[in-house]
């Protein structure tokens, strides 16, 4: 914490030597209730402040944490996402190609291992 030359206490409590022809002690009494009030207010403000900032502090934490954990999920996942995406997509090709071939794609691959056994 920083280190203070008056404390609010110090200031309430502070009593001036009068002179003759010193300063009027009312109008410095008031002076010094208002710089006292605003001293107050601002220990208050900078207390609410640094709880603020911690409270920040360990919710930017916690966010950190919680994405390095997403983003690590992130980079496990598409792999087996992507496995089985393209062997759901092969399957649904081979089985469009089937309903819109039907028997021609059927015989074509018959012809052709017929044709390889004339062959040998």
């Amino acid at each position: 914490m920083a280190n203070y030359n008056y404390m609010a206490r110090d200031i309430l409590q502070k009593e001036f030597k009068t002179k003759m022809r010193g300063y009027d002690p009312v109008e410095v009494d008031e002076f010094l209730d208002g710089i006292i009030k605003d001293y107050e207010m601002f220990n208050r403000e900078l207390l609410e402040l640094r709880e603020e900032n911690h409270r920040l502090v360990a919710k930017v934490d916690q966010l950190t944490k919680s994405t390095e954990s997403l983003t690590r999920m992130r980079q496990e996942t598409p792999k087996t996402v992507n496995t089985a995406t393209n062997f759901d997509i092969l399957k649904r090709l081979s089985n469009l190609e089937k309903e819109v071939f039907g028997n021609r794609l059927v015989d074509s691959d018959n012809q052709d291992t017929l044709d390889e056994t004339k062959q040998f």
